[in-house]
């Protein structure tokens, strides 16, 4: 405690060798144990060690009761802890100073990996009368309106029939809505696990993918990171589709 006194007298001797009495704002950054966000502050030196706590139990959400407060200098070492709430932050602080603030009996809203997480399997979700796909169903909105079913069924089947007219090895073309034309090689063709339905991996020409043949944990097909990717049969037309030259003799 000693050592800490002596250097924040020393902090607070100006040139001319005479002690700052009364500092009028002190500045500080403010780091915390329950948040990953440091906050920059002046304070006046006639407060209190107790009024600082009050004023930092707003921007930390620790307990002015339960919190401590340790001070750091600029190289990062520790040069105590504030443990009188009766003494005035001139007498104690100096300036560019880290308070981190602990309490044992904060919450960290940040750090989720420890809260247990609400699970259910897809056949009790669709068992519940309370749930949004409950409400879609007996409101008929979404893929439960009549009209929408239909058409997704009308998808489903032509998927289905252009995806056994397409086979591995193929040369293709993707065109898909609001994308650019795209060319690759057909490298998977059939179901998922990741969606319903029936689906064509393609290993593309150019790194105009999203992966390397793998989603969410489960391997369709290789190739390098961004040059894969899987899209609908109706949206990919095989044929000779050679790789584009970036130098055609038909664009200067």
């Amino acid at each position: 405690y000693n050592e800490y006194k002596s250097y924040l007298r020393s902090q607070q001797v100006m040139a001319s060798g005479a002690v700052v009495e009364n500092v009028e704002f002190i500045p500080v950054t403010i780091t915390s144990a329950v948040s990953t966000v440091a906050t920059e502050k002046r304070f006046g030196g006639h407060l209190t060690v107790r009024e600082l706590k009050g004023k930092l139990e707003l921007i930390t959400g620790a307990s002015m009761n339960t919190m401590t407060i340790e001070v750091f200098d600029e190289n990062k070492v520790s040069r105590g802890k504030l443990r009188n709430d009766g003494v005035v932050l001139s007498s104690v602080l100096f300036k560019n100073a880290r308070l981190h603030v602990t309490d044992v009996e904060a919450v960290n809203y940040q750090d989720v990996g420890g809260v247990e997480k609400f699970e259910i399997s897809k056949e009790e979700y669709e068992k519940r009368e309370d749930s949004v796909q409950a409400f879609k169903k007996r409101n008929k909105l979404g893929r439960f309106n009549p009209a929408i079913q239909e058409k997704l069924a009308a998808i489903a089947v032509e998927n289905k029939e252009r995806a056994a007219g397409i086979n591995i090895g193929d040369r293709c073309e993707t065109r898909v809505p609001n994308n650019a034309v795209r060319r690759g090689e057909v490298v998977y063709v059939g179901e998922t696990d990741f969606k319903d339905g029936f689906w064509v991996g393609v290993k593309y020409d150019e790194p105009v993918g999203k992966h390397d043949g793998c989603v969410k944990g489960k391997r369709y097909f290789k190739c390098d990171d961004k040059y894969g990717g899987f899209v609908q049969p109706r949206y990919c037309y095989v044929g000779d589709f050679p790789p584009q030259d970036d130098f055609s003799d038909d664009e200067i």
